[in-house]
Order: C-alpha cells, then structure tokens, then sequence
C-alpha cells in the first residue's frame, strides 16, 4: 500500500534541498526564530538546548552569503541585527526570503490531512 507523503517530510525535504549541508539543528533553530523573531543567540541557545557558540554558528549558516560572520551554506533565511543596551547582542530575525520559505512550510501545514483522517482511509482502503 502507497503511504501518503505526510506534511513533516514535505517540509524537512524542502528545507533539504536549499543545501545538502543543512542538518536537522539548522532547520530546528530556523522554526524557532520564526516563532520568535527578535531572538537573541544566549535565548535561541537556551530553548533549543544547545550552546551559545553552536547556535551563533547555526544562525549564521542561516544568513545571507553576504553577512558579516556567514558561514557555509548561507542560504540566507536569517539576518542579525545588534541590539541591547551596549549594542552586542545579536537579534535574530528572517529575511524576505526566510518569510517566505516559511510561508512555504505554512501552506504544506494548511493543506495536510489530519492524521486522524488520514488513519481513517487507511482503515477503510484495508477492508
């Protein structure tokens, strides 16, 4: 029997193939800053479970290719801004193209079936 290609694997492989460098971290920071747009690198490390320095490196591989501080695969998702008091805080926030791509991930969301519904044909089809 054919199985349905489920929203979670249309989005993880639309995120595959901006770049075969990406892993799953980069694609679980990228949700995160879409959820909360202004983040800081010390905040998105503390929610995602990572360190400080991983997460600086997640984010920036994130970025345009002509970001200061990019990092291979830049596929330009995500900018940083400075911010706080003293100005050495790095806020997180996407770029068009990362509004976008999310959009993207959106739309896959809204026309899923629900898994509920998609158990219910699956039951039907077996009989």
């Amino acid at each position: 029997m054919a199985r349905k290609r489920n929203s979670l694997l249309q989005g993880i492989d639309l995120f595959r193939r901006l770049s075969p460098q990406l892993v799953v971290s980069d694609l679980i920071i990228f949700l995160y800053i879409c959820e909360n747009e202004g983040i800081n690198v010390s905040e998105l490390a503390q929610i995602t479970g990572i360190t400080e320095a991983s997460a600086s490196r997640r984010a920036r591989a994130l970025a345009p290719p002509d970001m200061n501080g990019a990092i291979p695969p830049s596929v330009g998702l995500v900018e940083a801004f400075q911010g706080g008091e003293d100005g050495r805080v790095r806020l997180l926030f996407l770029t068009a193209q990362g509004r976008l791509f999310r959009d993207q991930l959106e739309d896959i969301i809204a026309k899923a079936s629900p898994i509920l519904q998609f158990e219910d044909d699956e039951r039907r089809a077996a009989r």
